[in-house]
């Protein structure tokens, strides 16, 4: 076997500016609280969250300060549906938010609207 790693060593700014112009949608599923608060849990991942991460954070989180779910792209047959859930705190360090799935007939949240 070989590995591929088509983004190794990318530059992360420019990496996290092409997937939004691509279309890619993703919401902050987790946050490490030693390096982002829990305001960045639940948050899309949009200009203005990258414009409001502290200059120490990778904007891909590259590092483990924040992880996400990417709902929404070029590459996706359909959006998939969510609504937010709890935001709670676990191991008294990670912000976590739940991602609940939007089955039929039931409303999404307002930055997730159906297509």
């Amino acid at each position: 076997m070989k590995g591929i790693f088509p983004i190794w060593k990318r530059d992360t700014y420019e990496l996290a500016r092409t997937f939004i112009d691509l279309g890619f949608k993703a919401v902050i599923t987790c946050v490490d609280s030693s390096v982002l608060d829990k305001s960045f849990v639940g948050r899309v991942f949009d200009e203005q969250f990258l414009s409001e991460l502290p200059s120490d954070v990778d904007p891909c989180g590259e590092y483990g300060e924040f992880h996400s779910f990417v709902y929404d792209g070029p590459i996706f047959q359909k959006r998939i549906l969510y609504t937010k859930g709890e935001i709670i705190l676990r191991e008294n360090r990670f912000y976590y938010c739940d991602v609940i799935p939007v089955h039929k007939g039931i409303l999404a949240t307002s930055d997730n609207s159906a297509r």
